[in-house]
């Protein structure tokens, strides 16, 4: 970072921070947000965006070389009338970088003379275009696609440090993509009774990173091509360094009829199992000696000292009103060793057994105590770090949300299976760019342990919080030689943090 910038942010730190520190409820006449003598008017000579964080995504995405996997691998257009297959890729993926919700969103960004020239483009592609574009993919173009991204996301796990490869979890799961669309193709009904789609998401623990996804009928179960994808990403993961790796999924992803191969390959695994009636019998015949205390690790450590907790608004009108109540009064944690059917070895079972009382208002019911099966070929960890290792897994449902909610990648807003499936990779490309901007972040230096901690936040952020902190930065935008400027016309508090990034994106990379 130059010394000038640096001493540019410092300064606006510090007269924001003596702002914000003045007197509180000095007794002004008048309400703070009075406003002032507002006029508006259009400046004919310069020109600015919201989105100045753009300009750091285009200049990852030329190091990482992601435009250049794209064009070497995807061939869907004859001529290029003036869109090559990246343009089209990276225009999707940017409307929802920079806070669009819709395809339709794309022309607000279309009719932007700043936003183009800040992009250095002519022009983009309209959302008609784009939709057309996702309706010329076949199911082997959209995996083309994702291996042209998972060989950029290679180049960017290769900037990491040694301890980045230690150990690679491997995440599985579907989800349900409802429409209330009548006449797009592919989609069906759910079992819970929504129409829609039935996405296989299969993705990096360790980074929240998408690694594939999958569009499938609304009605198809949520394992089904699971362990073919499973198969793939363990080759990624090898191919990256990975020295160990490990397979997760809920109980719909036990997948016995791989579960010899993968482990006669090295694989970890641990797996949710159905609670059928032979593992109930075999727990129930478990002696006491063999079932112990489950503690779990709190979810949040205090910093300073504990606080009084507020009183559990829910639970009182639970009870006043008289609705039925589960209240878990303690676990228990056993193992024993089982050869599902499909098998041709035994493996651990490690299972839960939740000791629950039901309650309606006041009135005690009955107890009830329901297992829960976790399937492992890890015979060394704990039982109890099994388990929690088991239901670490539900940070993909973080994930799930995130490419829903968050970026909206999930909409399917085109008329049949494929098209969506390939809208949605084209979109969660948005949520990759948004980890790899963390990933590329400097974590050495005299304050490495401060910069790795900075590295996480941002790693962890949601979507929504990382558009507003890294892309929704005013910028005006001018030209002098052949250099495009991005002059910040505002400071934030991440601004330290994007600057070290723009230092890593100007220096170079490892191939």
């Amino acid at each position: 970072m130059k010394t000038s910038i640096g001493k540019e942010l410092a300064r606006r730190k510090r007269r924001i921070k003596k702002r914000l520190a003045g007197v509180q409820g000095a007794g002004s006449a008048g309400p703070v947000l009075a406003g002032g003598n507002v006029h508006y008017e259009i400046g004919p000579r310069s020109s600015g965006i919201a989105a100045g964080g753009m300009g750091a995504v285009q200049l990852l995405v030329q190091k990482i070389g992601l435009v250049g996997n794209i064009q070497r691998r995807l061939f869907l257009l004859k001529i290029h009338l003036p869109y090559c297959e990246a343009d089209h890729v990276l225009n999707i993926a940017y409307n929802l970088l920079v806070g669009g919700t819709r395809l339709e969103h794309i022309e607000l960004r279309r009719q932007d003379e700043a936003f183009l020239d800040a992009l250095g483009a002519a022009r983009i592609p309209d959302p008609t275009t784009a939709g057309d574009f996702c309706r010329r993919f076949t199911a082997e173009d959209i995996e083309t696609l994702m291996d042209a991204i998972n060989e950029t996301r290679l180049t960017v796990w290769r900037q990491q440090p040694d301890e980045f490869f230690d150990h690679a979890v491997i995440d599985g799961d579907g989800t349900i993509a409802e429409t209330t669309g009548e006449c797009k193709y592919g989609m069906d009904m759910a079992y819970n009774g929504q129409w829609g789609f039935h996405p296989l998401l299969i993705s990096l623990a360790n980074t929240a990173e998408p690694l594939f996804l999958v569009n499938r009928p609304g009605n198809r179960p949520s394992h089904e091509d699971a362990a073919g994808y499973f198969d793939r990403a363990i080759a990624l993961c090898r191919r990256a360094g990975f020295r160990r790796i490990t397979l997760r999924g809920d109980s719909d992803f036990s997948q016995t009829t791989q579960l010899d191969r993968w482990h006669d390959d090295g694989v970890r695994f641990v797996f949710g199992y159905d609670s059928v009636p032979k593992l109930v019998e075999l727990a129930d015949a478990l002696p006491k000696t063999a079932w112990k205390r489950l503690r779990r690790t709190p979810k949040h450590m205090p910093r300073g000292p504990s606080r009084e907790r507020p009183e559990n608004v829910k639970q009182q009108i639970v009870r006043e009103r008289g609705f039925e109540n589960i209240e878990l009064l303690r676990e228990e944690v056993a193992e024993f060793t089982y050869r599902p059917t499909a098998c041709r070895r035994g493996y651990r079972i490690v299972v839960v057994r939740k000791h629950q009382r039901v309650t309606r208002g006041t009135q005690h019911l009955f107890d009830k105590s329901p297992y829960f099966f976790y399937i492992t070929n890890d015979l060394d960890a704990l039982p109890e770090a099994i388990v929690e290792e088991a239901n670490g897994r539900c940070n993909q449902e973080n994930l799930i949300d995130q490419l829903k909610n968050g970026v909206r990648a999930m909409d399917m807003p085109l008329d049949n299976l494929v098209s969506n499936w390939a809208y949605m990779v084209c979109g969660s490309l948005a949520w990759s760019l948004k980890t790899w901007t963390a990933l590329l972040l400097p974590e050495d230096g005299r304050w490495k342990k401060i910069r790795r901690q900075e590295k996480q936040t941002v790693l962890r952020m949601e979507f929504r919080a990382f558009v507003n902190a890294f892309i929704h930065q005013p910028c005006q935008i001018t030209r002098s030689g052949r250099r495009l400027i991005y002059r910040l016309l505002s400071w934030n508090p991440w601004q330290t943090i994007f600057f070290r990034l723009l230092d890593r994106l100007y220096g170079g990379l490892k191939c």
